[in-house]
């Protein structure tokens, strides 16, 4: 079956890397995903990545309590480059060829940003993982994501989350939630749906970039999303 989308951008939480430990990066969460980037880049698809680092900067949250929040959001943009790391290695280790690229210079281990250089690696079949955010304070990885997607013309934002798409209430804490197939962005605002951050949001809304909200942690799902084997998470569309 012909692939729905020819690029996408990949979006994981720090928090999903936990696993079941209370912080840090479990192992084996970390080698399932590259298992499902592995299967879909195998398929022809041009795969890019942003992770979060909620996982690693929770752990030194209390420390921050009372600090400067530039400094704050620096060291949260750290943590993301740690966990892009990780994710590099257990790429290569299944031998798929990545590249990192991180918004804040540190050539020793990571790619400056460059745009036109992330398209050609795209191009050239290899991942690419996009680090340190937007290289500023005050923007989410969301943001990050959706101005990465947008900058590169991916075809589609998948957020990878471990519920199985939008709710109109968090299914983890009442079981009566409903799912939505597909959304409307504004249904998503007037129910004031915590999908992404309004700025993430509004990004999107205005380049008209598709959204799929799914579980990444089912194994083969997102080959499913890409593959439209079978319909799979929410959808959000933006014509009414």
């Amino acid at each position: 079956m012909a692939n729905q989308y020819k690029r996408i951008l990949l979006k994981l939480s720090g928090e999903a890397l936990l696993g079941e430990q209370g912080h840090g990066i479990d192992a084996d969460i970390l080698t399932q995903y590259a298992d499902e980037v592995k299967a879909v880049q195998e398929e022809g698809v041009e795969v890019s990545v942003v992770i979060g680092g909620g996982n690693i900067f929770r752990g030194v949250k209390g420390a921050t309590e009372g600090m400067d929040r530039v400094q704050g959001d620096y060291m949260g943009m750290l943590a993301t480059m740690i966990n892009s790391m990780a994710f590099q290695d257990a790429l290569e280790r299944k031998g798929v060829h990545t590249r990192l690229m991180s918004a804040i210079r540190m050539e020793e281990i990571a790619e400056p940003y460059i745009r036109r250089r992330a398209i050609r690696h795209l191009e050239k079949g290899r991942v690419v993982i996009f680090g340190a955010g937007t290289g500023n304070p005050y923007f989410t990885t969301d943001t990050a994501a959706s101005l990465r997607a947008i900058e590169i013309e991916a075809d589609v934002i998948l957020k990878g989350t471990r519920v199985n798409g939008i709710y109109d209430s968090d299914p983890e804490k009442n079981s009566n939630a409903v799912k939505f197939d597909t959304i409307t962005g504004d249904e998503i605002l007037k129910r004031r749906l915590n999908v992404m951050d309004l700025t993430a949001f509004t990004l999107c809304r205005d380049n008209e970039t598709p959204i799929i909200v799914f579980n990444m942690n089912e194994k083969g799902n997102l080959k499913k999303v890409v593959c439209s084997e079978e319909s799979v998470g929410t959808t959000v569309v933006w014509d009414e």
